[in-house]
């Protein structure tokens, strides 16, 4: 039995889609479904019941998922066990960080920094929450901001702040405009942020909008929050995003925009502190006692 064996029944498990997990997995479903029956042949039980438009996991497949997780884990973890058993002194620790943190936690993270600076040195990581929390995971990262929802079961989420989220939409045609309402948006496409630069919260929202009546779509690919802003100055699209003015998103605005509540729906961004759970008791002990301390109250913005 191989390693990615075991990667390729684990994601299957948790999509219950042989497309989906293959998508994750960048490879095609053909060869996934083959790796599933080639696992499935060296244990002698069957792992998933398949048919048309569904699958399930069988009772051998539900025992052996934790299993898994538990052994991908551990290889995942070899390199900072090396690291940590040939450690000098002073421990570097890389503290992720995705797109457009607000200040008021990146001021909390230059604390946490000052905190431990006598054994360990802070620095930032920038990234994408599915990369730096798959990095954390694997023991690249000691620490991560990461927006939620995260489904990790080997991580331990402490939640930091919540951000009010608003419609921005083109000011000359909500001048007067106070708040707004769905209906006022529908005339204007919804921009959605490419894939790779957006939380997983906004599928749920788009989902939302979409179940509330907000119909039309643009999907940008390959920019980033930069051409969202271009395409709602030139008054073709509103986006959502922070209401707080101190927010580094403000930063992403262009001439002809505002940021305006919504008054019949309600939109937050909620983001948290993660860490893995077994090295909170060992050599990230220091680091994720104090990050409690610094991080107990959670923010609203």
């Amino acid at each position: 039995m191989e390693l990615l064996h075991l990667r390729y029944f684990v994601a299957v498990a948790e999509e219950l889609n042989f497309s989906a997990a293959a998508r994750k997995l960048h490879m095609a479903a053909s060869p996934l479904s083959q790796r599933i029956k080639d696992l499935e042949h060296e244990l002698g039980r069957r792992l998933f019941d398949r048919s048309t438009h569904h699958v399930a996991l069988t009772d051998a497949g539900t025992a052996l998922l934790p299993i898994a997780r538990d052994v991908l884990d551990r290889v995942g973890s070899i390199r900072w066990q090396l690291d940590q058993a040939t450690k000098p002194s002073r421990t570097t620790v890389f503290v992720g960080m995705p797109a457009g943190i607000h200040p008021a936690l990146r001021e909390r993270v230059n604390l946490l920094a000052e905190r431990v600076e006598e054994r360990f040195e802070l620095k930032r990581w920038p990234g994408t929450t599915p990369d730096l929390v798959a990095a954390v995971k694997n023991g690249e990262l000691a620490i991560t901001l990461a927006r939620l929802p995260v489904q990790e079961a080997s991580l331990d989420t402490l939640h930091v702040m919540t951000e009010r989220l608003g419609a921005v939409v083109p000011a000359d045609q909500f001048a007067g405009y106070s708040e707004v309402k769905l209906a006022d948006l529908t005339s204007l496409a919804y921009a959605r942020s490419p894939d790779e630069t957006m939380p997983a919260y906004f599928e749920q929202l788009d989902r939302q909008l979409d179940d509330l009546g907000v119909k039309k779509r643009i999907q940008l690919t390959h920019t980033g929050y930069g051409g969202v802003s271009e395409l709602v100055s030139g008054g073709l699209a509103f986006s959502i995003s922070m209401l707080d003015e101190d927010s580094a998103m403000q930063g992403y605005r262009l001439e002809n925009m505002q940021v305006l509540p919504f008054s019949d729906f309600r939109a937050q961004l909620d983001t948290g502190l993660l860490w893995r759970r077994d090295r909170a008791d060992q050599d990230l002990a220091e680091v994720v006692k104090a990050a409690k301390e610094i991080f107990a109250e959670a923010l609203v913005r």
